[in-house]
């Protein structure tokens, strides 16, 4: 018997998420404005320039209501988890929630991130769904598609992939050939999670010296591995993880198997509880 709190990552957002949380923190709210420069409030509740959808925008705002979830949930139910898990940029908010940093160096970390992926342009990424991550990699493959790599191993029936913007649009219709039920280019301008996103890695690398982490209460596993976290790993899964695939579905199967048995998503929507619905 284990609980596991899940932290969703981008694509998760919507404006309004966050709604009573910002009012309950102003202490850390009021951090999060000195940091970013702009009200988190504001962008999260009302988005009124329309800038939510943006990666250098998005990052801050998910990191920021997750956490804040986080301190809620914690608050209202009393209850703590065995272990911590997020997807994506959301694993910031599970090393939060594990103590590894305290908010506002999270949020930092989670600004540069932003902006540095934000800055990432030419790639692109497709949801595919219907087949497995083996599946899908097979596949491409067969198709001669070197160029293209799997960023998520999401669930068992959906993978996503990414590359070069054209690659991508030329090869992910061509999945549906191989056994996929659905190809969906995403809206993004980057191709994350991939081999490209290397510069960006080792600007991070760089920037990650200024820090120090601290060791942590709660385990918290890596999108890189889908091994726990030791303290002297923090800075290099963090860069690790802008190039490396989300090995989401080995995460929850790890946990299954150390006996976890309920999970929760704490933060916005309800994608992940869905994913670990499908995952056995």
């Amino acid at each position: 018997m284990a609980l596991v709190f899940m932290f969703p990552g981008q694509g998760s957002q919507s404006v309004g998420m966050g709604s009573g949380l910002f009012d309950r923190y102003p202490d850390l709210v009021a951090e999060a404005d000195a940091i970013l420069g702009y009200s988190i409030k504001e962008l999260c509740l009302t988005d009124p320039d329309d800038r939510l959808k943006r990666t250098d925008y998005t990052q801050p705002a998910l990191y920021v209501v997750d956490s804040l979830s986080y301190l809620a949930k914690v608050e209202d139910e009393k209850i703590r988890p065995d272990f911590v898990i997020g997807h994506s940029l959301g694993e910031y908010a599970a090393l939060y929630a594990a103590g590894a940093f305290d908010f506002g160096v999270g949020l930092k970390l989670v600004q540069k991130r932003g902006a540095l992926m934000n800055a990432a342009t030419g790639g692109g990424m497709a949801a595919i769904l219907g087949m497995t991550g083996d599946a899908v990699a097979s596949a491409l493959a067969e198709l001669g598609a070197g160029s293209i790599d799997v960023a998520n191993f999401n669930s068992p029936g959906q993978t996503v992939i990414s590359g070069p913007k054209a690659d991508i649009e030329a090869f992910a219709p061509r999945l549906k050939d191989k056994g996929a039920r659905r190809a969906v280019i995403l809206p993004v301008s980057g191709a994350f999670h991939s081999r490209y996103m290397k510069p960006a890695a080792d600007e991070f690398q760089t920037f990650l010296k200024g820090f120090s982490f601290n060791k942590l209460k709660i385990p918290c596993i890596a999108n890189c591995s889908a091994q726990p976290y030791t303290d002297d790993a923090v800075a290099s899964n963090l860069v690790k993880q802008i190039t490396s695939s989300v090995r989401w579905v080995e995460t929850v199967k790890s946990l299954r198997g150390q006996g976890a048995d309920t999970f929760i998503e704490v933060g916005p929507g309800t994608v992940l509880a869905g994913l670990a619905r499908q995952i056995e």
